[in-house]
């Protein structure tokens, strides 16, 4: 069955400490407004016949992006899956690669040429055939062009060559058995149109031409966009509808009034108490699926900026964090603390569990968080504020995305929480694309972040430990936003890298685990649910806890899961 928090099991507000109550009776006060509102009668145009809508992002207006190679902006929904699309696509739930653009794949020279067969029959959006050529052109404009390289693959790849139209080969610098995942997750574009774009990086590519379902804008303005159909699309009958519209709506609570009133069918959000607000508007229709798959959420600190890059200034700060706080009026008991790994439940198998109980700063301890940033030689002064070795007050911002209630709120405890123990933090939050910009290029002090995951642990603790994922400040990165590094995790990872027995790759994955309870390198949260909202009324095949066949959000683009979904729906 679905997992569903029902509103009797949460704490009354008088069994909560006192600071506590305040910030669970906001949430209360947002999921009451939005019950008595699903009560009221009230006038809405009726949808577009066979447009399928869709909340993923919440912003104020849209800005026409559709580049999916480069980081320097959020591309618009669904741009890296969905418009654009990968060799294969991981299927999180079922643990699989699942063959897209590729059909298959060979290892050859032991283990150091990687050859993959395209499909054939494919075309792009504007007619022309795909081919094996728009494959190898795309990895060499990432190797011209290295910020569009977001997956780092050159750092593992010595070149690309084309065998025949449905063959091209990878060959490596050395044998990295992960650096199939990355290529494979890769998504391509059509040498017939990119070979002629001037600066890839900066293309905001208004018109896309994509192999995806859904690759032409019908509209766009600046309080809703359309895609419509691919009318070369190689899957036969798929997608079974006419396309995807996206409302803009300025925060999670606009989109969830919205998704309350039946109008949007799909959507990633957060939603308070929602067996009340939602399932039981329409039971027969409203439906969700919250695994705890999506990553953990964790606190950043910029370990580029003094003082984080103190490994004991990082574990006092966790210290400080009341994560049973955090869990009741951020995520609504949806989820439940971190421990010391930073691990989500997707990697449950692999969990270490003396390497998590050694990690007691993810404990919440006022008094030891205090005693060990005294010890660290950070004093507390009069005025209750820590100074730096120069004098200057701790003042930090604590970044979050604006529309995100969830995040908002787990900020506000974060920043309670700092100040407790001398840190003077307060809260700053900024539409998705603002802030996204400024954690990619490390232009923060602390700031709320998921983790990137993949098909083994390796892929999460490069991305939050290794010396290859370390971009320039001001240089966008697709991980590693705090900037840290570690020779014995770059050791340890790289003994990952050409491990091909289980058990040995476990031995790894602990030792990983290990390293980053000693180093806390990220401050884990809690492990993030895979907010899936959805309405059945006029659409069917959405996964579910009982027909799960892949995640359910419309959160997951990271390795082409929303395909799985895009390619499953069928209109009533």
């Amino acid at each position: 069955m679905m997992r569903r928090a029902h509103p009797a099991a949460l704490p009354s507000l008088a069994a909560l400490p006192a600071r506590a109550r305040g910030a669970l009776s906001a949430l209360a006060l947002v999921a009451s407004s939005l019950a008595a509102l699903a009560g009221c009668a009230r006038d809405r145009a009726e949808l577009p016949p066979g447009m399928l809508v869709v909340t993923q992002e919440q912003t104020g207006s849209w800005v026409r992006n559709f580049n999916p190679l480069t980081t320097a902006a959020a591309a618009r929904w669904p741009t890296l899956a969905g418009v654009y699309e990968p060799l294969f696509v991981f299927n999180s739930v079922r643990s699989e690669q699942v063959p897209w653009l590729a059909t298959g794949y060979e290892w050859h020279e032991g283990n150091r040429v990687l050859r993959v067969t395209t499909r054939e029959g494919v075309r792009w959006s504007d007619g022309q055939p795909f081919s094996a050529r728009d494959v190898a052109f795309t990895f060499q404009l990432m190797r011209r062009h290295p910020a569009l390289d977001r997956r780092g693959v050159w750092g593992f790849l010595a070149g690309v060559r084309v065998i025949d139209p449905r063959t091209v080969e990878f060959v490596f610098q050395r044998v990295f058995i992960p650096g199939f995942d990355e290529v494979a997750a890769q998504l391509i574009v059509p040498e017939h149109v990119w070979r002629d774009v001037q600066d890839p990086v900066t293309f905001a590519n208004e018109q896309p031409v994509a192999t995806g379902p859904f690759t032409e804008v019908r509209a766009f303005r600046g309080q809703v966009y359309e895609l419509g159909r691919n009318p070369h699309y190689w899957q036969p009958g798929k997608p079974a509808f006419e396309g995807l519209r996206f409302p803009a709506y300025p925060s999670n609570d606009r989109a969830n009034l919205a998704l309350v009133f039946d109008e949007v069918e799909w959507a990633g959000n957060f939603i308070p108490a929602i067996d009340r607000v939602f399932v039981g508007r329409d039971p027969a229709h409203h439906a969700y699926w919250f695994p705890l798959t999506a990553g953990v959420v964790y606190l950043y600190a910029n370990t580029t900026r003094a003082p984080f890059g103190d490994v004991r200034v990082r574990k006092a700060l966790s210290m400080a964090l009341d994560r049973n706080l955090m869990v009741d009026v951020a995520a609504f008991r949806y989820t439940h603390p971190a421990d010391a790994t930073g691990m989500s439940e997707s990697y449950a198998a692999w969990r270490d569990s003396a390497a998590a109980a050694a990690g007691d700063w993810v404990s919440h301890d006022p008094a030891g968080a205090n005693q060990m940033l005294d010890r660290a030689g950070y004093p507390r002064w009069r005025d209750g504020v820590r100074r730096l070795p120069d004098g200057k007050p701790w003042r930090w911002e604590v970044l979050c995305v604006s529309g995100w209630s969830d995040w908002v709120r787990a900020s506000q405890v974060i920043a309670r929480d700092l100040r407790e123990v001398g840190v003077d933090a307060t809260v700053r939050t900024y539409d998705f694309g603002a802030w996204f910009q400024r954690v990619q290029e490390g232009d923060f002090d602390l700031s709320l972040g998921w983790c990137i995951e993949g098909p083994t642990p390796w892929h999460m603790y490069r991305w939050l430990m290794s010396s290859a994922t370390i971009k320039p400040i001001g240089q966008a990165s697709a991980g590693n936003w705090h900037r840290y590094s570690s020779s014995a995790a770059d050791s340890v990872l790289a003994a990952f890298e050409t491990a091909t027995d289980p058990a040995e790759q476990r031995r790894l994955s602990s030792a990983m685990q290990r390293l980053f309870v000693a180093e806390a390198p990220a401050i884990p949260l809690y492990p993030n649910p895979t907010w899936a909202e959805f309405n059945t009324r006029r659409f069917t095949g959405f996964p579910s806890a009982e027909n799960p066949y892949c995640d359910p959000s419309p959160n997951k683009m990271e390795r082409g899961e929303i395909l799985l979904v895009l390619t499953s729906l069928r209109p009533r």
